[in-house]
């Protein structure tokens, strides 16, 4: 499928929408469908048709795009060779967790219709067009606290937000997944907590890993753990260039 690919991203990195959704031809929008049909058919109807922002353009300091349909998405990771019509690149927000004794790691949902059942850093999700302001202009914090809220259960009051890491482009899907640290003053056991009483069900089980510990678990997990998740945590030097490598 081919390496993974990293896109280093300046601190101040701004995120714009410079287009509308493109129309799809007949015979395309048909395959699209077909394909949607058949992602609700398989996950119980449970995926919903909202906008997601998609990059036209990756530069360090800017990324410029427009918001497309999620069907095109579930359809261009059913059949990657669709990039070649959709060119799709679904940006998503990808926090790296730091609570007093540890990071959060979670196994995706069986549910979920991208990489269902695999490790990684929570929270994650797309882009949508709640992040975006009159002007077009995207504030990957709004997203990141939203998913943090919604699939953690903790709220923006108990966080601190960095700088982006970088971004890490899927061979063959595209996603962009972007990693942002949060550190959250909270130990383990009270974070773990508020993901059972108000996280949405998008990771089970949920755990805090000791800083030292994570270039066991990696090791232990495999191909189970998506390859962002270590390029993160390298870059942030809980484990080493190597083994972040390893995982690439």
């Amino acid at each position: 499928m081919g390496e993974w690919v990293v896109h280093e991203v300046d601190p101040a990195l701004a995120v714009v929408v410079e287009r509308g959704l493109p129309a799809l031809g007949a015979a395309l929008e048909a395959e699209v469908e077909a394909l949607w049909t058949a992602a609700r058919a398989r996950l119980g109807g449970a995926l919903f048709n909202g906008r997601v922002f998609s990059a036209d353009r990756i530069a360090r300091d800017r990324v410029a795009g427009h918001f497309t349909e999620f069907r095109r998405i579930v359809a261009q990771v059913a059949r990657p060779e669709l990039f070649a019509e959709l060119a799709l690149r679904p940006l998503a927000v990808n926090g790296v967790v730091r609570v007093r004794d540890g990071i959060l790691i979670g196994r995706r949902s069986l549910k979920t219709a991208y990489q269902a059942g695999k490790w990684q850093l929570p929270p994650a999700g797309s882009v949508d067009p709640g992040a975006a302001d009159a002007g077009g202009n995207i504030d990957l914090a709004v997203q990141l606290l939203k998913e943090l809220r919604e699939e953690v259960g903790i709220t923006a009051t108990r966080t601190a937000l960095g700088a982006p890491i970088c971004i890490v482009e899927h061979p063959g899907s595209h996603v962009l997944d972007i990693g942002i640290p949060v550190s959250v003053p909270l130990d383990g056991a009270a974070a773990l907590a508020l993901h059972a009483r108000l996280g949405d069900g998008e990771y089970e089980p949920m755990r805090v890993v000791a800083e030292a510990d994570f270039s066991a678990l990696l090791a232990e997990l495999g191909d189970t753990v998506v390859p962002p998740t270590a390029i993160f945590l390298s870059r942030l030097g809980v484990i080493g260039a190597a083994a972040g490598a390893r995982h690439h």
